[in-house]
């Protein structure tokens, strides 16, 4: 069974991936992993990506896609894999389909923007240990305080207000009408994202007809 997991940020798309590959036996796929992965492994395609990179440039579609292509060829995908974070833009979705790359199901995890931006802009980091807290899902006891080392807690750039509604607006702008082309092919499948997390796995496998 090969997936695409489409989703605005935050909504959950690495979480069910991880979730997804135990249950089906199948490698959750995601661009930056891929991208890491080909840097390291020092292949002609993975020095293109460093140089990019180390330019601060971003990876052209086609280099992403080759490396999709390469990834999927793998023997570990033989029995499918879930794409996570790619496709990203309508040429994309069309390259995949170009270079053969099946796709039997897309989930579509749905969630407004509200809540992820509550869910996003509320998550709270310690500057000293890393531990993770949200201030209305998981807060710490004294507030701006971890609770494990007594480190000061910061917002992350990529959890700022301003960043959230940008990523949201990309998405909106570049991502969201992947819905409409799978839709159209027969693929789309979509999935309530506001739910607890073992719900919304639950879901996913009922769309897809696999016993939770």
């Amino acid at each position: 069974m090969n997936l695409i997991l489409l989703g605005a940020p935050g909504a959950g798309k690495g979480t069910q991936a991880e979730l997804l590959s135990k249950k089906l036996s199948i490698p959750a796929i995601s661009t930056g992993n891929m991208l890491r992965e080909a840097t390291a492994n020092g292949t002609e395609l993975g020095i293109r990506v460093k140089k990019i990179m180390d330019e601060g440039s971003l990876v052209p579609d086609d280099v992403i896609l080759d490396i999709v292509e390469q990834r999927v060829s793998q023997p570990d995908c033989a029995r499918g894999y879930i794409l996570d974070g790619v496709p990203r833009t309508l040429a994309q979705a069309r390259s995949l389909l170009e270079r053969g790359i099946a796709i039997d199901h897309v989930i579509s995890i749905e969630i407004d923007d509200a809540v992820i931006e509550g869910r996003m802009t509320g998550r709270r980091i310690c500057s000293k240990c890393g531990s993770t807290y949200h201030i209305a899902a998981n807060p710490p006891k004294r507030e701006g305080v971890c609770d494990a080392c007594g480190g000061e807690l910061y917002i992350r750039k990529d959890d700022a207000v301003e960043t959230v509604r940008h990523r949201l607006q990309v998405y909106h702008e570049q991502t969201e009408i992947l819905k409409d082309f799978y839709g159209q092919l027969g693929l789309l499948r979509l999935v309530e994202g506001n739910q607890p997390i073992e719900d919304a796995n639950k879901a996913i496998l009922r769309v897809l007809g696999v016993q939770a």
